[in-house]
């Protein structure tokens, strides 16, 4: 995406246009239908954004109708065509991957329904066919983990093992990418292992297991670096069973900021988060609104904000706080 615009600028904007004919708007939200086609429930993260949108889209009088993906394109793609022939007013998608959606998004423009992209970007040539995209910046998410691991070992020698999302998402390559950018230019922070663990607790475990066994009992191993927390869950698990000691003898450093991840931080077993937050639906139908009722075109990309925790930020705080979201 080429424009960068943060999210309390579009909000403001956004807001004040509303502001000016708030009854009229809240009378075209009330009758707003949006499907939503959401990718599964493969994280908690993923099982908030969820909760939280259905939060969004009641507390504007908006009627949301989700379609689970089971984590399949396919599903998405069907679930699209069926929210086209309900004539429905708008449709959010949580792309699985970043690639094959030119048709049936070709489909809906069709149809004249717009399409908002939630938290995943598509590719490039797909750009003229969705409205637009509230998505975190995830280069810079990778970015902001990679550069708090290189501050924390300093010149120590440090061999990270990763895991990454699932493979041809844009969040996973982008939380890759800034990640390298985070560590290039120290030469004792490498990445010596790098393999998938699909964004789920129970891969996340499994491939660590693997790296454990690669890495001499995980013994040469500085830091973990998962692309979601869930994964990160399923890596302090293994390592805990294999004698190893996460957040001390091995750092770790990770991207989602959901509950749990606070609750391993309080026990000493997780060092850092960087936050994605779920509330994604909620600028998203503010831009629907507003296109609706006005034909205010919104900025292609509505980027949310980004925020790095660490043990320091009283981990139990954050967890009450967040516990009741739907993670």
């Amino acid at each position: 995406m080429t424009a960068r615009t943060p999210v309390s600028s579009c909000l403001t904007a956004l807001g004040l246009s509303l502001a000016m004919m708030a009854l009229p708007v809240a009378a075209v939200a009330a009758d707003l239908t949006v499907g939503f086609s959401q990718i599964g429930s493969e994280s908690g993260w993923r099982a908030a954004e969820t909760t939280v949108s259905k939060a969004e889209a009641e507390k504007r009088g908006i009627t949301l109708k989700i379609a689970d993906a089971q984590q399949k394109q396919e599903n998405q793609i069907k679930a699209i065509r069926a929210f086209v022939a309900q004539g429905v007013d708008a449709i959010f998608l949580a792309p699985v991957v970043s690639t094959g959606w030119e048709t049936v998004l070709a489909e809906a423009k069709e149809a004249e329904i717009p399409v908002v992209l939630l938290d995943r970007d598509i590719d490039p040539s797909g750009k003229d066919l969705y409205l637009t995209a509230v998505t975190s910046d995830s280069v810079h998410e990778g970015r902001v983990a990679g550069e708090w691991l290189v501050k924390t070992v300093g010149d120590k020698t440090c061999n990270v093992v990763e895991l990454q999302g699932t493979v041809g998402a844009s969040v996973a390559t982008n939380r890759k990418k800034g990640f390298e950018e985070g560590i290039a230019g120290h030469a004792n922070v490498t990445i010596v292992r790098s393999q998938t663990g699909e964004f789920t607790r129970a891969k996340g475990k499994e491939v660590m297991e693997s790296f454990i066994k690669a890495e001499g009992g995980g013994k040469s191993i500085c830091a973990v670096y998962a692309h979601n927390d869930d994964m990160m869950v399923g890596a302090i698990q293994a390592m805990k069973e294999a004698g190893l000691k996460p957040g001390s003898e091995i750092l770790t450093v990770s991207i989602d900021a959901v509950p749990d991840i606070f609750k391993a931080m309080a026990a000493g077993e997780a060092n850092a988060t960087v936050e994605l937050t779920p509330n994604m639906a909620g600028p998203a139908f503010d831009a629907v609104v507003a296109f609706k009722e006005n034909g205010t075109v919104p900025p292609k990309w509505i980027q949310t904000e980004s925020k790095l925790y660490t043990s320091a930020d009283d981990p139990m705080k954050v967890y009450e706080s967040k516990k009741d979201l739907g993670y």
